[in-house]
């Protein structure tokens, strides 16, 4: 049945997050998609524009069967082939379904670490990311509206709503915090057991209303690559690799990790940790500020959005706000600062922004709309 929200997700995806013009290229990647229906619409919404849609349709069992067997040439023989792709592509919407969220969790981690580096680094670290626009996203399914404890049908509702917000309003609303951000140079970070300090002085910082990921709803920069000192406890459960982890604890010395500690699968986070030298530092810090999303459903494109949040991620920068950093991994890791998870504060250069999620300058009065 034809439903009017999917021609208007495309349009964003096409026009909105991607810019795309005649006779520019568009690599359409999609992950265990349960009906083509958003293909369908990105190639009718694109050709009339005179835009080249290549479209590519993978299936995450096949992948775990290839990341099990395969052997470590042959691994980084994909990553050739695929990076000769997105060397000739102006643009790339990666869409992934949900079929299982799982499915890469037995994965041992000497070959996901192979993925790592032979593909997923060659083609998107140093290709998709630094030289296409590109934006990802998921798509509704059965097994997401349980993460998020919702019916299919309610789950779907709320899919549309956060995804295709007016983006253009969201930029406006961030300009300020923007602008702040810019002149600062010491964050502090401080709630349960957590106590965190690093500069982002003269890193960029950048909006994010649609253009990357979507849903959106954030503002992003990374500290000083040696600068982060202390502690800090993660709240909202979060799934790398296929692994989901609880309650991860990480204490940083010169902005190196220096002990790191979760309630569930400790070895898997010690390895990747040392995944290589830098995925023991932080290659980005961000300010969720999407109101619509209120609760983790341990799916980082919607939590590390969440109203009232924050976000470290472990290792490699993003050249847009880039602090040097350069890692394999790039793992975002969400802190729930509104009351009902434990509440904290954030602070610029003893300067209180935000607190128990809720920023509290009269300039940033605007990113509280929709807060409880």
């Amino acid at each position: 049945m034809y439903d009017p929200r999917v021609d208007r997700l495309a349009e964003i995806l096409l026009f909105h997050s991607c810019q795309l013009d005649s006779g520019q290229k568009v690599l359409i990647e999609a992950f265990d998609l349960p009906d083509p229906a958003l293909l369908i619409a990105l190639v009718r919404k694109a050709a009339p524009r005179g835009v080249w849609p290549y479209v590519v349709c993978k299936h995450n069992a096949v992948l775990r069967t290839l990341f099990c067997h395969a052997s470590e040439e042959a691994i980084g023989f994909c990553g050739q082939l695929e990076r000769q792709w997105m060397e000739q592509m102006d643009a790339y919407i990666g869409i992934r379904g949900a079929a299982n969220s799982s499915e890469f969790c037995d994965v041992p981690g000497q070959r996901m670490q192979w993925y790592q580096k032979h593909w997923w680094e060659k083609v998107h670290l140093q290709v998709r990311v630094p030289r296409t626009r590109w934006v990802v996203l998921r798509w509704p399914t059965p097994s997401m509206a349980q993460e998020a404890q919702m019916s299919t049908e309610a789950f779907e509702d709320f899919f549309f709503e956060v995804c295709t917000v007016d983006y253009e309003a969201m930029g406006r609303a961030l300009e300020p915090l923007a602008q702040l951000m810019e002149k600062t140079d010491r964050v502090r970070i401080t709630g349960p057991d957590t106590h965190l300090e690093f500069s982002i002085r003269g890193v960029p910082v950048r909006p994010c209303f649609g253009q990357r990921n979507i849903p959106d709803g954030e503002i992003f920069t990374a500290p000083v690559r040696e600068s982060v000192q202390g502690r800090i406890r993660f709240n909202a459960a979060t799934r790398y690799q296929g692994v989901v982890f609880e309650d991860i604890c990480l204490e940083f010395e010169g902005g190196r990790v220096v002990r790191a500690s979760c309630r569930t699968n400790q070895q898997r986070l010690e390895q990747i940790l040392d995944s290589d030298p830098g995925a023991r530092f932080v290659g980005e810090f961000a300010l969720g500020c999407n109101n619509r999303i209120r609760r983790p459903m341990l799916d980082i494109l919607f939590d590390e959005k969440i109203g009232g949040s924050l976000h470290l991620a472990l290792g490699n920068a993003y050249e847009e706000a880039d602090n040097g950093n350069r890692s394999q991994v790039h793992w975002d890791l969400v802190l729930l600062q509104r009351p009902e998870f434990g509440g904290g504060e954030v602070w610029f250069d003893d300067r209180l922004v935000r607190k128990d999620g809720r920023f509290v300058l009269p300039e940033l009065e605007g990113l509280n709309q929709g807060l409880q």
